[in-house]
């Protein structure tokens, strides 16, 4: 099927989107970036980002703000030099930093989708009621290590809980949120006893520290860094620079993969047998697809599904669950993001 570069949308299945995919005889690099920069028309700089991406094949995910855009795509290989090119003649987007995966899926994205937000990371903050350019000190990898080898030192996860669930540095807090915006007041009570220590945090690919760590100055701590371009930079660094590798685990990410491996560490469990595992899926059940963690063994035993209720329920005609489904409460119907923990053994009672 021949893209049509003047559409703004999407009008394929899915199933379509897997077909072109499957068709296309290139590798995909996958990437993502950010920019704080002042953008006067969202909507007009959406349209005609869309039209210059949809040119250049690229699919993914992309919020588009006044104060700037996050991007999370991937590219075929043999356009990556022109989507290069692109970048750095733009106006707006030159100079930015293109963090490439450390692992690449053909299908992390299926689509390409251009969104205009109020904010392009949902943080709830006032920005007017202080210098959102008065940010923290960047961390290198080197610099990074060096300074969390420190005793005078707290390093905080900038992430949500079903992100460092899987993957995390040595010694960082890991505060038991769903959203960034929930963090913030969080963090803050957290490191009231530290204000005195080099506070440094980090999360996936930096944008979100851009934001926390001007807030965070604005709160009164002091020495304040982030790890310059997250995780995904630092794995980079770290490899090609032969330095200790800090983080363990699996980076969360946000397409298909649902993660990339920094380190071999399986440091969570699957959430219905307890086996070490750190692969997450949604429920297949649709009515609730819940995000949650699964090993091969229950992920086979339970059909893709959280737990046996899920599991008959996905098993029905499709006209019955319809039918029924006004009158269930799922896993994901109440619970958010990884809250939930199957309890393998009292399912098997019940079969």
């Amino acid at each position: 099927m021949k893209k049509n570069t003047k559409r703004l949308y999407n009008i394929y299945s899915k199933e379509d989107l897997q077909d072109q995919l499957a068709a296309e005889d290139d590798d995909r690099i996958v990437l993502s970036f950010y920019k704080y920069a002042l953008i006067p028309n969202p909507e007009q700089f959406r349209d005609q980002l869309y039209s210059d991406f949809n040119s250049l094949d690229v699919l993914g995910r992309i919020y588009v703000s006044v104060e700037g855009l996050n991007a999370q795509i991937s590219v075929p290989n043999q356009k990556f030099q022109a989507f290069e090119q692109f970048i750095y003649d733009h106006e707006i987007l030159t100079g930015i930093r293109l963090n490439i995966a450390i692992e690449f899926e053909n299908e992390s994205f299926l689509k390409l989708k251009i969104k205009t937000r109020k904010k392009i990371v949902a943080d709830g903050l006032d920005d007017e009621s202080f210098d959102v350019t008065n940010r923290g000190i960047h961390l290198d990898a080197k610099s990074f290590n060096e300074i969390t080898d420190r005793e005078d030192t707290v390093i905080i996860d900038m992430r949500n809980h079903y992100e460092s669930e899987v993957g995390h540095f040595d010694k960082a807090i890991t505060p038991d949120v769903e959203t960034f915006k929930e963090s913030l007041p969080i963090i803050d009570d957290m490191l009231q006893e530290h204000k005195d220590k080099n506070i440094v945090m980090y999360c996936t690919g930096g944008i979100r520290c851009e934001k926390a760590s001007a807030y965070y100055k604005h709160r009164g701590f002091e020495k304040v860094y982030q790890l310059d371009g997250g995780i995904i930079e630092y794995a980079r660094q770290a490899k090609a620079l032969g330095l200790t590798n800090k983080f363990k685990g699996k980076n969360f990410v946000f397409d298909e993969r649902m993660g990339e491996r920094i380190s071999e560490d399986i440091i969570s469990k699957c959430h219905q047998c307890e086996a070490p595992s750190d692969d997450h899926t949604n429920c297949a059940n649709e009515a609730c697809h819940i995000l949650f963690i699964q090993c091969g063994i229950c992920e086979d035993q339970y059909e893709g599904c959280c737990s046996q209720k899920c599991r008959d329920f996905k098993r029905l005609p499709q006209e019955q669950q319809e039918k029924i489904k006004p009158t269930m409460t799922f896993n994901g119907t109440l619970s958010g993001k990884g809250r939930y923990k199957a309890k393998r053994k009292d399912e098997k009672l019940k079969e």
